[in-house]
């Protein structure tokens, strides 16, 4: 023990102990959860036998069930078309808002601190505010789309079967478009400026000096961005909770607001379980995405 508190003090332990504490803390809050969450999907649970650990198992039977389902295949893709378009649509707004902030004109800065407003507000907040835009008697959205021309009745965003999916898609782009440009504005400050004045000077039209420095440059950033994206798209709830509740007839459902919904709505704990640890296993093809971009980083 006197060791051990020595090297503490003088620092050989210090920093082992750093570690020690939060992986620590995260193992007790995150990893057991997440240990009885796949434990969980192997298992007959009901509302009898969920205060206890031990209950029946039956190996592969929750996933067999889930995947005959008829509505698994369509939330799925409705899944896949939301992480799709919100990752694609939240790049491209954000890449493009980088490059404008990038100029460095006056104002920018205050201007770039306006757009962090749809990052820091609570995703129900954004829900309810895009209720109020959505909504198809007297919303904004299709006013200014009457009012050009390019629809000529209302669209009823959130109730109609065509729309409810890109209604809760175009929130969640505005909700994570700042987050794309501020990390993409911290890899855009990154490339030197001597390569643009070089390939300038050879001739290089602004097009060719984004394709073959930019981009390049930025690949690594890139990659973080797209992760972490994926990563905080699965994990959006709130957006559907407020706006469309996977309605209508599961049209905007996913598989996060799904497994809720059959966890604590259709208290089948088991089969929720399962879409979770489904999800798990993209979540960490994102994470290991994510190490692999950033493993190639610089630290002091």
């Amino acid at each position: 023990m006197r060791k051990i508190l020595s090297s503490l003090t003088d620092g050989r332990g210090f920093d082992i102990a750093l570690v020690a504490f939060p992986l620590g803390f995260l193992f007790l809050m995150a990893g057991l959860p997440l240990l009885y969450n796949v434990l969980m999907s192997f298992q007959e649970v009901d509302m009898f036998s969920l205060g206890t650990f031990f209950r029946p198992f039956v190996g592969l039977k929750n996933y067999i069930a889930l995947f005959s389902q008829r509505e698994t295949w369509p939330i799925f893709t409705n899944t896949a078309i939301f992480v799709t378009a919100s990752i694609a649509g939240q790049f491209a707004i954000g890449f493009g808002l980088a490059l404008f902030f990038w100029t460095n004109f006056p104002g920018a800065s205050w201007l770039r601190g306006l757009f962090l407003v749809s990052w820091v507000m609570p995703g129900l907040v954004v829900g309810a505010i895009w209720n109020w835009i959505l909504s198809g008697d007297f919303g904004v959205l299709n006013y200014f789309l009457r009012e050009s021309g390019i629809i000529s009745a209302n669209i009823f965003w959130r109730s109609d079967p065509n729309y409810s999916l890109w209604a809760v898609i175009i929130a969640n782009i505005w909700l994570g478009t700042s987050f794309n440009m501020i990390l993409l504005s911290v890899g855009l400050s990154g490339i030197p400026k001597d390569l643009f004045e070089a390939a300038e000077l050879d001739g290089a039209n602004v097009w060719q000096r984004f394709f073959t420095i930019t981009l390049p440059m930025m690949r690594s950033t890139i990659g973080a961005v797209v992760s972490l994206g994926l990563i905080f798209t699965l994990q959006q709830f709130d957006l559907f909770a407020a706006i469309t509740a996977g309605g209508p007839n599961n049209a905007s459902n996913v598989a996060q607001y799904w497994a809720w919904d059959l966890s604590f709505k259709q208290y089948d704990f088991a089969r929720g379980a399962t879409i979770s640890v489904i999800m798990i296993v993209f979540v960490m093809f994102a994470s290991l995405v994510y190490v692999r971009s950033t493993r190639q980083e610089v630290r002091g």
